[in-house]
């Protein structure tokens, strides 16, 4: 019973946190490990593509992935 109470109060406190915001634009400064989801022309229809930070001196990881339409929300890059 503890398990399953467990499981319910992590799935409510972690459900705001499933919404992505999709950029315009690719942001110019990402801390480390952190990831921006950017709408890309070259990705193709209903995928984004997916840039994580790196370490100096290490390229960024670029990759598309698909994200549903109700996760997502569109807005624009800060500058």
């Amino acid at each position: 019973m503890r398990i399953w109470a467990s499981v319910l109060l992590l799935s409510l406190i972690a459900q705001p946190c499933l919404g992505q915001t999709v950029l315009k634009s690719e942001p110019l400064v990402l801390v480390p490990y952190e990831v921006a989801f950017v709408q890309d022309a070259s990705c193709g229809p209903s995928k984004v593509l997916k840039v994580t930070g790196a370490i100096r001196g290490l390229h960024r990881k670029k990759v598309c992935v698909e994200l549903p339409s109700e996760q997502a929300s569109l807005a624009a890059a800060t500058p």
